[in-house]
């Protein structure tokens, strides 16, 4: 599911780019989720609710935050939200890119154009689907990408994701979070799965992460222990 966002700091303009996606998406699973009237607020929401936009429409020229400069606020925390540039000057065009921007369209939007772009954005979204992990709870559905997630825990019938200083927490099993991330992580504990690329030392006992220490199982050591020591002899860390 294509999740969609429009950022433009002229109501009308956000009416008629909104009922033209509405139109094109109408028979598909996408969905059109949010409008933010300014840069500002976008980067505000966006901050607070990663993984949960998709692709992001973005106004060039907004009073306040223009932008260019809205996007290069989001991406110092978000690296994999899709941009599409909204300009009535293609000057702008070649600048976009420095945000590594998906696409952009000229006002007003060919709607032959628009389909194009929305096509892309969810061939992107298929393509990296592998190597993303999508949850939902109260607050939304959230889509991290593996290398974004420290660890994973299990506390009773709910798993919690840990990225950056936040934990997300869902219903559902560890073994089941597992299957689904693969050799991307490593058990090292009934409660405990955990990114190796995050992973500072291994001790007799267990594994140092930034500023948390987190318990190896007798029963898991052997396996979790060889695989972290190949991993951080090959170097390969983020």
């Amino acid at each position: 599911m294509l999740r969609i966002a429009l950022c433009d700091d002229e109501a009308l303009a956000r009416e008629q780019l909104s009922c033209q996606i509405e139109e094109l998406i109408e028979d598909t699973d996408s969905r059109l989720v949010y409008e933010f009237s300014s840069g500002t607020n976008a980067v505000r929401w966006l901050k607070n609710h990663p993984g949960e936009i998709d692709l992001l429409f973005l106004d060039v020229e907004m009073k306040d935050l223009n932008g260019m400069e809205t996007a290069k606020a989001i991406r110092e925390f978000d690296r994999n939200i899709l941009l599409v540039f909204v300009t009535g000057y293609p000057d702008y065009v070649f600048e976009g890119y420095q945000a590594e921007a998906l696409d952009y369209l000229i006002k007003p939007a060919d709607s032959r154009r628009l389909l194009q772009v929305l096509s892309r954005a969810g061939e992107r979204l298929k393509r990296d689907a592998s190597s993303q992990f999508l949850l939902q709870n109260t607050d939304g559905i959230f889509r991290f990408r593996f290398q974004d997630i420290a660890y994973f825990y299990s506390d009773r019938r709910r798993v919690f994701l840990v990225s950056g200083e936040r934990e997300y927490g869902f219903y559902g099993k560890l073994d089941q979070v597992e299957a689904q991330v693969g050799d991307s992580f490593v058990r090292i504990h009934q409660r405990y799965l955990v990114n190796p690329d995050y992973i500072k030392r291994l001790g007799a006992a267990c594994v140092e992460l930034s500023g948390i220490s987190l318990p190896i199982s007798r029963s898991l050591k052997a396996s979790a222990s060889g695989k972290i020591a190949r991993h951080l002899l090959k170097g390969d860390r983020l």
